[in-house]
This record gives C-alpha cells, structure tokens and sequence, in this order.
C-alpha cells in the first residue's frame, strides 16, 4: 500500500483545499498520473501517482482543506492492472 500525502508545496504551506480528484476509488494509475489538484494560498498544484496500483480509498473530499502531511488516499501496489 502507498499512502497519497499533502506535500509541503512551498516554505509557508500549512494547508491545501483538495480541487479536484481526476481518478475515482477502483481506478488504475501509473507513476507519473495526474491524480488530484490541491490549491494553496498561492497556487493551484498538480498531485501525481508515484506508484502503479488500483486507488483503493479516497479519503479527503473535494473541497476540504487538510493540514500538510495528511494522508488524501491509499493505491493498492499489489493489486492487479
């Protein structure tokens, strides 16, 4: 399993507000897929898969805001493509 996480996107982040998610719970992704986008005080940014899995939980919603290093959704690595 690998946890989705809010980085730290700049010196002052402390939070985000989740935009937008672009897979859904049960969808494949490969490294390097777009898989949410998360605005800042100060940009909209782009979260992308490091890993090749199924998303097996979604766990902040779009239009929640969540403290840095909180987890937004767990993908499946041993999950068959």
């Amino acid at each position: 399993m690998e946890n989705v996480i809010l980085p730290k996107l700049g010196l002052t982040m402390e939070e985000g507000t989740l935009i937008e998610w672009h897979v859904r719970e049960g969808g494949t992704v490969q490294p390097g897929d777009l898989l949410c986008e998360v605005e800042t005080d100060k940009l909209t940014n782009e979260i992308k898969s490091k890993v090749s899995g199924v998303v097996k939980e979604i766990l902040v919603e779009e239009g929640d805001t969540v403290p840095v290093q909180t987890v937004l959704a767990v993908i499946d690595c041993e999950a068959r493509l």
